[in-house]
This record gives structure tokens, C-alpha cells and sequence, in this order.
């Protein structure tokens, strides 16, 4: 996938760059995203055969899964409330800072990566390998309908700071 597409959008009125979005580039925000593939794997796991596993041990292993996304998710929150920046994915447009610390040190995207920790641990809970399939169609569609058209608005917001960002912390892990 090719994440150096640069943002040629147009101005409004105000003064402030057009994000250079398509279709469904940032149209459905990403928990909304998470729930309805939640929602696909659950019905997965309705149709599909279950893994024969203990409930005590789905019951320990899913929250716990889910666990390491809560701490993405807090992580980010923290970081983002102290540069002051948005939280807002629909319009990265807005972002008044660069933050490149905490969380942000190993993976350019934890929030993204705490929904994919969720849904994974959801696949646990329902016993289904099959809905599985639910966090491996997550990352490419986000990747593609949400990160990709981020980072041509970061790139255009923060120069070659955000190049260099980008050169060193990895999308994901």
C-alpha cells in the first residue's frame, strides 16, 4: 500500500485545505466500523462451527486481550489531551499538533490498534475461528478508508516532520 499519496485539496472559504478525500475515505468513523464488523462476527459465529473451548478460559482470555486495547486507547487518549490536538478521525484536518511521544514511540495509529485488539479478543469470546475474519477484513479497510487519507492531511499539516515520523514509528506494530 502505497502511504506517500500527498493532498492536493482544494481551500474553503476560511482559508483552510480541503482534505483530498474519496467516497468513503473518513465517512464512517472507526469504532462505528469495529461494531459493524463485531456485528459480522458475531452472526460468523452463529453459522459457523464453534472451537471447542472451556467458557472459563474464553471468559479470562478475552478481557484480557481486550485489556492490552484498553491500554492503547488510554495511552493515545493521554497523549492527544496533552498536545491539545483532536481526537476527531473525521477531520484530521483540525490536528494542531504532531504527537510522536508515549504510545505514539512504537505505533502511529493505537487507537486503530485497540480496535483490533477488541475485535480479536471479541472472536476469543464467541469461540469462533471463523470470525477471525472479522480483524484481518478491520485492518485493511481502515488502513485504506481511514489512515491513508490521515496521513495525506498529516503530511500536508506537518511537512517533514511528519515524514520523519513516519520514517521511524511503524502504522501498526
Amino acid at each position: 500500500m502505497n502511504d506517500s499519496v500527498s493532498n492536493s485539496g482544494a481551500t474553503t472559504a476560511a482559508g483552510l485545505k480541503k482534505p483530498n478525500v474519496r467516497s468513503l475515505e473518513l465517512a464512517i468513523p472507526p469504532p462505528a466500523v469495529a461494531a459493524l464488523t463485531g456485528a459480522a462476527m458475531w452472526w460468523i459465529s452463529v453459522v459457523t462451527p464453534l472451537a471447542q473451548v472451556p467458557e472459563s478460559a474464553r471468559i479470562a482470555v478475552a478481557p484480557a486481550i481486550a485489556s492490552v486495547g484498553g491500554i492503547f486507547v488510554v495511552g493515545a487518549g493521554v497523549r492527544f489531551r496533552r498536545a491539545g490536538t483532536t481526537f476527531n478521525p473525521a477531520k484530521p484536518q483540525t490536528a494542531s499538533s504532531l504527537v510522536t511521544t508515549g504510545i505514539y514511540k512504537y505505533t502511529r495509529n493505537p487507537m486503530y490498534l485497540a480496535l483490533v485488539f477488541v475485535l480479536v479478543a471479541w472472536a476469543v469470546f464467541l469461540s469462533s475461528p471463523w470470525a477471525l475474519a472479522g480483524p484481518v477484513a478491520f485492518v485493511p479497510y481502515i488502513s485504506r478508508f481511514q489512515i491513508v487519507p490521515e496521513e495525506r492531511v498529516l503530511s500536508d499539516l506537518f511537512g517533514t516532520e511528519y515524514s520523519a515520523y513516519r520514517a521511524r514509528v511503524r502504522r501498526w506494530l
